[in-house]
């Protein structure tokens, strides 16, 4: 089958909105003025896709927009990172949707409208049409309530000469279901961060939760915040220290990490070359304000971890 794009990205594309110096929840009837307000693009996987279009994969995204001014400005944001929008579909009952997120430079608020979001269906895609590209990211899971139309979606791309990733993301119902290990084993890279692995797995050691997913999956990455990130693939644990910024905006860190991570891995790259552009683009993510808008093209990229290359701790370990 023909493969049009290096990668094709499904998820949530939505507005956020970024206020900066709320104090004070207003009461009825009173006006607070903020510091600044500012639009961003955000949706993990919007935020994962601008970032894998900036290092210069080419990328189409697949999901869910509403027909406002919002959409309009999501589709106009992904043209001009060079992100083809043909598989975008329009939502004719939602609106596109906003998080607002209040002081993201200290504990972060959100109020969220999830929007035309809520319209993209996994067991309802064209799979076909989503092969045209030779890596396929998926979003989205949402443990039991999507289970089997994720097996069923992966096994098919799969059979459609992909190559996978997933997200697992944050599990919202609370259960942490236990399925998700038979998920990981469809998928080529799976990536989480480390409390949703420790959930997952009941384990409070990442060392242990590696090892205990290395049962099913053979490429597993774990983002472990402001200290770095740790994979295991074939037996080879290999961990990499973050790099030291200064933190202005923690949005979509995890999305930059993604795409740096992945860009390797579509590349060819080692794990820990992969590591290494994982954690270089979250610090530079988290270096300005906005989900994308620190993160960088690849002479930047490149840049960076040579700047920064006395930082860089790594270990390996044989399991």
């Amino acid at each position: 089958m023909l493969k049009r794009f290096d990668a094709v990205v499904i998820g949530d594309a939505n507005i956020d909105l970024i206020v900066a110096g709320l104090n004070q929840i207003p009461q009825p009837g009173q006006e607070v003025f903020v510091d600044n307000m500012t639009m961003h693009i955000g949706g993990g996987a919007a935020l994962f896709a601008i970032s894998l279009a900036k290092l210069g994969s080419y990328v189409a995204f697949k999901g869910v927009l509403g027909n406002d001014g919002y959409g309009q400005y999501v589709r106009e944001q992904f043209t001009q990172h060079g992100i083809d929008t043909m598989l975008i579909e329009t939502s004719q009952t939602s609106n596109t949707g906003i998080t607002i997120a209040i002081n993201p430079e200290k504990d972060r608020s959100f109020i969220s409208y999830a929007g035309s979001n809520r319209e993209l269906d996994i067991s309802k895609l064209d799979l076909k049409e989503v092969a045209q590209g030779k890596h396929v990211h998926i979003t989205g899971y949402r443990g039991r309530a999507n289970h089997d139309a994720f097996i069923q979606a992966a096994r098919k791309l799969k059979e459609l000469g992909v190559t996978l990733s997933c997200d697992v993301g944050w599990d919202d119902s609370g259960e942490w279901f236990k399925g998700v290990f038979d998920l990981m084993g469809c998928f080529d890279v799976f990536l989480m961060n480390e409390t949703e692995a420790c959930h997952y797995t009941n384990l409070d050691n990442i060392d242990e939760s590696l090892r205990f997913m290395a049962n099913y999956c053979k490429h597993i990455v774990v983002k472990l915040g402001s200290q770095g990130a740790i994979t295991m693939k074939d037996g080879l644990q290999t961990f990499h220290s973050a790099y030291q910024v200064d933190a202005v905006d923690t949005t979509g860190a995890g999305d930059s990490f993604n795409a740096g991570y992945l860009f390797g891995y579509l590349s060819g790259q080692d794990v820990e070359t992969c590591l290494k552009y994982g954690n270089a683009c979250g610090g530079l993510s988290v270096s300005a304000s906005g989900g994308s808008t620190g993160t960088p093209d690849f002479n930047r990229l490149n840049h960076f971890i040579r700047q920064f290359a006395d930082q860089a701790k790594v270990r390996l370990e044989v399991i």
